[in-house]
């Protein structure tokens, strides 16, 4: 059952047939098993089984039961008001929908993975709150180990003071690069030469992107996607992968970048899918965006809007921009990458518009944070609608992603292929 631990029970068959004898106090028997059960190896992380929130306006208490006893660190950000808790990597089983409707000081909340070995809860607040306390009770009772976050109401100068200032109830657990890159050998004698695709599934971890009204989520669609296209890409030898995420992990933005820049990457490519609320009719098809300071029409300032809060949803944060942000905002001004960004995003629409449906304005542009590299030509893919049943239908098959992640792939070989060449005779 959803939002519980599975239970195996150990039985033993008596002399009698159908006699069944419960070794384990603890253990469930599923009616209809037949046979004897297997031990089934120990959950490698902590479960996270059930969660309540009680409370009002004044005072709200946040609880979320446990199998074994985990280690936390909270604390406060605004712009929008929030408080995140970090504990080390935890498996949600936990009832669909649950968290997008809260009570008292907590509107809403959310959970997942934020890096490998950690995850995070995000409470948004409906207004200034201080953390009273954040513990981690043992098992007693009857009642299960418990992650205990107490919020009390405080005003707005207080909850400025208090932001980013941590509540620990134990020392918090180790911080692992928030990165995934592939042939990432920082120490490797060879040293490979071949120009480095650097492809970016959106989303990931507690961002779960759009969601289909049946379920399907975009962090998910994307990463078999990206994974497919790397798969691809790699089989011809004359490029370097490296994905900025290859499981279910939240990925900052600017890490993002950061990636791309880092690898001295030729091209960034940043897979995602789009969806519209009810009230704004239907849409459908692909589109290819790039970086411009001034979005080419409303539905693309509303996605680039809605992509740049990836930060706030994961907790990032936002008030503490990096020097190479900043760095990255002087820079923009550089029109040589803007160029090719634009004619790598001409030659994929040529390709894409023979295998992939694309939306009736394929090539836009608006202030995506993702595509802000100075040096690195950079596009953004929406693969499609999620909110499109006809799109839906295609973004989760495996035939069409196929088709399309070939189309994809031969368009990035073409642009490189030409990009290349330019550089190799201005050498000569």
């Amino acid at each position: 059952m959803a939002g519980r631990a599975n239970h195996h029970l150990s039985w033993g068959v008596a002399l009698l047939a159908g006699i069944v004898i419960a070794c384990s106090s603890t253990a469930l028997f599923a009616a209809g098993d037949a046979g004897v059960a297997q031990p089934v190896a120990a959950e490698p992380f902590p479960i996270a089984s059930d969660v309540r929130v009680a409370g009002d306006s004044k005072q709200t208490r946040f609880v979320l039961d446990l199998d074994r006893k985990i280690d936390l660190r909270a604390f406060t950000l605004g712009n929008p008001d929030r408080v995140v808790v970090d504990i080390p990597q935890v498996t949600f089983k936990l009832p669909d929908n649950v968290g997008q409707n809260g009570r008292g000081l907590i509107k809403a909340f959310r959970y997942g993975l934020v890096m490998p070995g950690g995850s995070r809860l995000v409470f948004d607040l409906s207004g200034p709150a201080k953390i009273e306390k954040a513990y981690v009770l043992d098992a007693a009772n009857g009642q299960p180990p418990r992650l205990i976050v107490e919020l009390a109401a405080t005003d707005r100068t207080a909850f400025t003071k208090s932001l980013a200032k941590e509540t620990t109830a134990e020392p918090p657990p180790g911080n692992p690069p928030a990165t995934v890159t592939a042939d990432a050998e920082p120490n490797a004698e060879r040293v490979d030469t071949r120009p480095v695709v650097v492809i970016d599934p959106g989303h990931g971890g507690i961002d779960n992107g759009t969601q289909a009204a049946s379920g399907e989520t975009e962090k998910a669609i994307v990463l078999a996607f990206g994974l497919a296209l790397r798969d691809r890409i790699a089989e011809s030898g004359k490029y370097r992968v490296v994905l900025t995420r290859d499981d279910d992990t939240f990925i900052p933005l600017g890490d993002r970048v950061k990636i791309a820049r880092a690898q001295n990457a030729a091209l960034f490519v940043s897979i995602h899918a789009d969806a519209l609320p009810r009230r704004e009719g239907d849409a459908q098809g692909a589109t290819i965006y790039t970086l411009s300071d001034k979005a080419s029409d409303a539905e693309a300032e509303r996605l680039a809007d809605l992509e740049n809060k990836a930060d706030a949803i994961g907790g990032v944060n936002l008030t503490e921009e990096p020097t190479e942000v900043a760095d990255i905002l002087i820079d923009l001004a550089q029109r040589e990458t803007r160029t090719f960004s634009s004619r790598f995003a001409h030659t994929l629409m040529g390709e894409m518009k023979s295998t992939v449906r694309m939306h009736k304005h394929p090539l836009k542009s608006a202030g995506f944070k993702v595509l802000k590299a100075p040096d690195v030509p950079s596009a953004l893919i929406e693969l499609g609608y999620v909110s499109n049943k006809d799109d839906l239908k295609l973004l989760t098959s495996e035939s069409w992603r196929s088709r399309s992640v070939v189309a994809v792939a031969q368009a990035i070989d073409t642009f490189l292929a030409k990009r290349i060449v330019s550089v190799g005779s201005n050498k000569n």
